[in-house]
């Protein structure tokens, strides 16, 4: 099957971007030298790929699940020495290493798919890429990059920010792809944190158990959420210690916040957080 018959595959989340001065800014973020091996994310018709074999990378290795756009693709890069492609889902297959990831990513996996390159709070990505740059729906990208207060600011933020640098690069309209999408689109770079910059693992645990409850009654005050951890004075002037104040509600407590609670938890509690 050529691309030219290939139709795009909903059950894939197939969108071809097309749109040149966004594939062309989607490699400019990604800072290619001659040193960087790169990892493309669903490769599609190779659009992104033909731009970044053309930049200085040492090579481009992608991952495709799509069996008919495997042999396209392979038709047209296969003679490039520095091109390699592996069939899978990007979810199961061993990656290749790689220093820096570039995906335009299919927003039905967007949660696991980032949960595998940069990891989790209490497991870190064990070799963390240098930089990814993200195609990603909009509503998501608002969301890594969502400030405290924000009615964008969610448990993602609190976890993606203290495991990377988020910032956006430019967003992407439905009329960028092919066929085009029903949301908008938005590019987002992450520059993961290094492992010395990464929580401890007892404290990381903490904080995303913080996460979980207090972010899953996002609407109600910390002090309900909280309530039952310890005896109320106690949680009183822990939170204090922190920084905030029990009548604040999750979205309004930035990043070192969560992770300043976390610590004075363990310490109150020897570590782990008890039963509510």
């Amino acid at each position: 099957m050529t691309f030219a018959a290939h139709r795009a595959r909903k059950r894939f989340g197939q969108h071809w971007l097309n749109d040149e001065g966004v594939l062309n800014r989607i490699v400019a973020a990604a800072e290619l030298g001659p040193a960087d091996t790169v990892l493309e994310v669903g490769p599609g018709r190779g659009a992104l790929t033909q731009r970044l074999l053309a930049s200085p990378a040492a090579a481009v290795a992608a991952v495709e699940l799509d069996r008919d756009l495997v042999v396209g693709l392979r038709e047209r890069f296969g003679a490039d020495p520095r091109f390699s492609l592996r069939e899978g889902d990007v979810l199961a297959v061993d990656l290749p290493e790689a220093h820096k990831v570039v995906a335009n990513i299919p927003y039905n996996i967007t949660g696991p798919l980032l949960e595998r390159l940069v990891g989790r709070l209490d497991r870190p990505a064990p070799r963390p890429y240098g930089r990814l740059v993200l195609l990603v729906q909009q509503e998501v990208g608002e969301r890594i990059r969502a400030r405290p207060g924000s009615s964008a600011f969610s448990a993602l933020s609190v976890r993606m920010q203290l495991l990377a640098s988020c910032r956006t690069v430019c967003p992407v309209p439905p009329r960028c792809f092919q066929p085009p999408p029903k949301v908008m689109s938005e590019v987002v770079l992450l520059e993961p944190l290094r492992p010395e910059q990464l929580l401890d693992p007892a404290l990381a645990r903490t904080v995303e158990q913080l996460l979980r409850r207090c972010f899953g009654a996002r609407r109600k005050m910390v002090r309900n959420t909280l309530q039952g951890l310890l005896p109320p004075d106690q949680l009183q002037n822990l939170a204090a210690e922190a920084g905030i104040g029990l009548q604040q509600r999750p979205q309004e407590l930035a990043p070192e916040r969560w992770v300043a609670l976390a610590a004075g938890l363990n310490r109150a509690t020897g570590g782990g957080l008890p039963a509510a």
